[in-house]
């Protein structure tokens, strides 16, 4: 049986997050003081998920920011997710980055070459809340009511 969903809204400092066995997305600012609390239920969803994972995943990221502490996570997280040889045939990954933020792209080049899953690295006009909120609105199928 997969993990239960899991959904943590963002703040000024944190981003969205949202956690389903066919659907995964983080998007926002990840300037997080404490990354490994804030990211710990992130990585322990991700290895129930992997333990019983069966399908395909689509996963969305996109960060306006994010600090080194964080990037160790979302590392941490990619990498678990590629390890496992069935599902890195299976997971669709993309990284939105705003249009001129070449340390954004940068990221996701690197990032793309360090896991074995499909990668795809997509340049967005404004990495900005009505990306956000047209983004999580056009999942709202996924979403709960209460997350908006």
């Amino acid at each position: 049986m997969y993990p239960e969903k899991l959904y943590i809204k963002p703040t000024k400092r944190s981003p969205a997050i949202f956690l389903d066995n066919e659907k995964i997305f983080i998007l926002g600012r990840s300037i997080i003081d404490n990354p490994t609390v804030f990211y710990e239920p992130v990585i322990s969803w991700m290895m129930d998920f992997i333990k019983n994972w069966d399908g395909s995943t689509k996963i969305d990221l996109g960060f306006e920011y994010i600090n080194t502490g964080s990037i160790k996570w979302l590392f941490l997280l990619l990498k678990e997710l590629s390890a496992k040889k069935d599902l890195s045939a299976n997971v669709d990954i993309t990284w939105y980055f705003e249009k001129g933020d070449e340390d954004m792209c940068e990221l996701g080049q690197i990032i793309r070459s360090l896991v074995t899953c499909h990668f795809s690295v997509k340049e967005i006009r404004a990495m900005n809340n009505q990306f956000y909120d047209r983004f999580l609105k056009d999942h709202s199928q996924h979403i709960p009511d209460p997350y908006f």
